[in-house]
């Protein structure tokens, strides 16, 4: 295989979605920044990445020590690093072919729809909603960020019939009552969907989709629990979703060691815990190195949160594990509250879950904070919660 000149783009991201069109049809492979990073940030990224060339408000020029890809690589993205350290995944440009048309498949889409790109590009769910247009022909409009108001207007302002967004995302459209039911399609991703949200979306006839994907899959390969046409999952040790199919990631950037751990031969274990429903469709449970082992007992931390953030005080939640000499690990709940009401206590969560829970996923700490640190895709950053002294 030939070298391919790998395109780092630090633009907005009506422009960055230009610069990766322009590139994909020129044969070159991309990996967007964050425009936003601060400079130490920027160059750590470009320093894991090692692109050809950068692409910026300067322009485009050559980046001294940079490294080709592979002829097949088309996108390179930098994982949120919610698990450790971020790693440089390397998609493939079958591998994004094949999750565009697999998503197109399954949701439906048609032509003359057209995308709503709300989502950070440098994150595989914005990247994600380019590649399937590009197979389904579908046109995408790019907002330069998430705003309520230009969400809400956007199928009569700007003919959007799909969106693709994150739960925190969709909880705030509908607290604004905005009319997601002009949408044809509402893609949920990034984080996981609690039960109540959904049914408040449902209620309001937003049509959502449940989307489970990662990165090293270029974005979602389960929606509403059923695998995507050309996706094969599978169950393996501890109850680990395996996944397997052209969309799988090429491996990671320049880190074969950690390529190596993820994939066995064509599958890739995900590090996230599902189970089989009733009706043969895939439930995500957590990440496997989420649980908490709390007397011997596997306790997914997003069992508890769907269940405690339906309590009225209860604004948004995160569950870790804290280190406990009786338990081995006790069950801690960081709460926000509700605006206007007193915090709940712990035994009042305890109460309220009690029909809901088992007894080890009951709180047995609750930490009230001013909010839950998030990615910009939505998911919780446990690491950066600690526990008061």
């Amino acid at each position: 295989m030939s070298p391919t000149r790998l395109v780092a783009v630090a633009l907005g991201r009506p422009e960055a979605a230009a610069a990766v069109t322009a590139a994909w049809e020129d044969g070159e492979a991309v990996a967007v920044l964050d425009p936003t990073a601060p400079a130490a940030v920027r160059d750590a990224a470009l320093g894991r990445l090692r692109p050809t060339d950068l692409l910026d408000g300067g322009g485009r020029r050559p980046w001294p020590d940079g490294l080709p890809v592979a002829d097949d690589v088309r996108s390179v993205v930098l994982t949120s690093g919610t698990t450790g350290g971020p790693k440089a995944v390397e998609l493939t440009e079958a591998g994004l072919a094949a999750v565009g048309r697999g998503c197109n498949e399954a949701l439906g889409l048609r032509s003359d729809d057209c995308w709503l790109a709300c989502l950070p590009l440098h994150h595989v769910a914005g990247l994600a909603i380019l590649a399937r247009a590009g197979v389904g022909g579908q046109g995408v409009v790019v907002h330069d960020g998430f705003d309520l108001a230009a969400v809400a207007a956007a199928p009569e302002r700007e003919g959007a019939t799909l969106v693709s967004v994150v739960p925190t995302m969709l909880g705030r459209l509908l607290d604004a009552h905005a009319p997601l039911h002009e949408y044809r399609r509402i893609v949920v991703g990034g984080a996981p969907l609690p039960t109540a949200l959904r049914g408040r979306a449902v209620s309001a006839g937003a049509p959502v989709v449940d989307a489970y994907g990662m990165s090293e899959t270029g974005g979602g390969f389960v929606l509403d629990g059923w695998p995507i046409p050309g996706a094969a999952v599978a169950l393996g040790a501890d109850h680990e979703i395996r996944v397997r199919g052209a969309m799988v990631m090429r491996g990671y950037r320049l880190d074969p060691d950690a390529t190596s751990a993820a994939l066995d031969g064509e599958w890739l274990r995900t590090g996230d815990v599902g189970a089989w429903a009733d009706d043969g469709a895939l439930l995500v449970v957590d990440r496997r190195r989420d649980l908490v082992i709390t007397g011997g007992v596997n306790v997914s931390p997003t069992t508890v949160e769907h269940a405690l953030v339906e309590h009225p005080a209860v604004a948004d939640v995160c569950v870790t594990g804290a280190p406990d000499d009786e338990w081995g690990e006790r069950v801690v709940a960081f709460v926000v509250p509700a605006p206007g009401v007193d915090p709940p206590s712990v035994d009042e969560l305890r109460g309220f879950a009690r029909s809901r829970l088992r007894g080890p996923e009951l709180p047995r700490q609750v930490v009230v904070v001013a909010e839950i640190p998030r990615t910009a895709g939505g998911k919780a950053q446990r690491a950066r919660l600690t526990l008061p002294h």
